[in-house]
């Protein structure tokens, strides 16, 4: 009893095994609607082409064995057969026909943003996502920056790597359960692709163009994607975070975030000591600019510039102000007028201008940097 035992688990096992690989190898089925249909139909079309293949692979085979010359047989010599050529046009036309109809209804499906519940803006930038929630008349609206979250020392092999490694961000894109979100779909500066294999959905993010995406998620969860597009040597590190929250902690989020907006729009006219511009700036500094000029200050010359005691930081402010807001054309050194409002922007500037033994001697409030911008 205990051998037959033994031979039916032995049996199980090579039998699972096949089939936990190709599960890992196959497409996943996801969380949402779309992203089951998108898994059904890619099951369908697939067992119709193993189908086809088995018999089209097994005529010919058969024919090749059975019909050799070894055996006996001598190549038939005929100049075509009406039939035969009907049979094989006609039966082909109407498996596509057959295809083309479950692939039309999901695709038509996937593209229907009407209808939607809340909209949120995605804006690609490199290397990092903007996330911005619009509202019906898109007058009131609140926003975040996305960026990669994983330690540096995992990605230069200092250290092990974590469980999500390059798939972490500091501030990930939150959503409600059970309501309907479309997704504006950009970008500032090349061609990304915005991508969340569990929702089954991605689009290309192009500068100029705005491509649309919904989605409705039943289960809570943290959900991982990642940018498709070559967009540049650090492609690799703008991973897709999305966050799914039960309706009311959502609604009591985003409304937390809508009074922090307005605490952040009062504090755009507000005028700020030099303590608190330091500590703000150097918080904005860390995010934005401390991969390429690193914390330190130094930069790696001659690509990014130090930052200490240079021209830039010691000349004239507003000319570093306008630096920051425009960026330097045919380098690397971004425009940060559309990533950044006027309290950071003046915040970044005044630490730049005092940190690592700088003393420029001056103060940057948020009214400079809107003067300097027209707003």
């Amino acid at each position: 009893m205990k051998q037959k035992i033994s031979f039916v688990g032995i049996l199980l096992g090579l039998i699972s095994a096949p089939l936990a690989l190709a599960d890992q190898l196959n497409m996943r089925r996801g969380v949402t609607d779309i992203s089951g249909q998108v898994y059904d139909l890619h099951m369908t079309i697939l067992w119709i082409c193993i189908a086809m293949g088995v018999v089209v692979f097994g005529v010919m085979f058969w024919s090749i064995i059975h019909h050799r010359r070894s055996a006996g047989h001598e190549a038939a010599q005929f100049h075509g057969s009406t039939k035969l050529e009907l049979t094989w046009t006609i039966v082909p036309t109407l498996i596509l026909v057959a295809m083309a109809i479950p692939a039309t209804q999901t695709l038509i499906a996937m593209y229907d943003t009407g209808g939607e519940d809340m909209t949120v803006e995605v804006r690609g930038y490199q290397w990092k996502w903007q996330y911005k929630y619009l509202d019906d008349d898109y007058n009131n609206t609140f926003g975040f920056f996305s960026t990669l979250a994983t330690p540096q020392d995992e990605i230069r092999n200092q250290s092990n790597k974590g469980e999500h490694y390059l798939l972490e961000v500091d501030n990930a894109l939150r959503i409600p359960t059970n309501r309907k979100v479309r997704f504006l779909i950009t970008a500032e500066d090349v061609i990304h692709a915005w991508w969340v294999p569990d929702f089954g959905i991605k689009r290309d993010a192009i500068p100029g163009m705005l491509n649309e995406l919904w989605t409705i998620v039943e289960e809570p969860g943290v959900y991982r994607g990642q940018c498709t597009e070559l967009c540049g040597k650090d492609h690799g590190f703008m991973p897709v975070v999305v966050e799914v929250l039960e309706e009311a902690e959502f609604d009591a989020w985003y409304a937390q975030e809508m009074a922090n907006e307005s605490i952040r729009q009062e504090a755009l006219s507000k005028t700020f000591t030099h303590e608190e511009l330091m500590a703000q700036g150097e918080e904005v500094y860390g995010t934005f600019c401390a991969s390429c000029h690193q914390p330190n200050g130094q930069g790696l010359p001659p690509v990014f510039p130090s930052l200490v005691g240079t021209t830039v930081v010691t000349g004239p402010r507003d000319e570093h102000i306008k630096l920051v807001i425009d960026g330097v054309n045919g380098s690397a050194m971004q425009a940060f007028g559309k990533q950044l409002d006027a309290a950071q922007l003046g915040a970044v500037v005044h630490y730049e201008r005092h940190a690592w033994g700088n003393n420029a001697g001056d103060i940057t409030q948020p009214r400079d940097v809107l003067e300097l911008s027209g707003q």
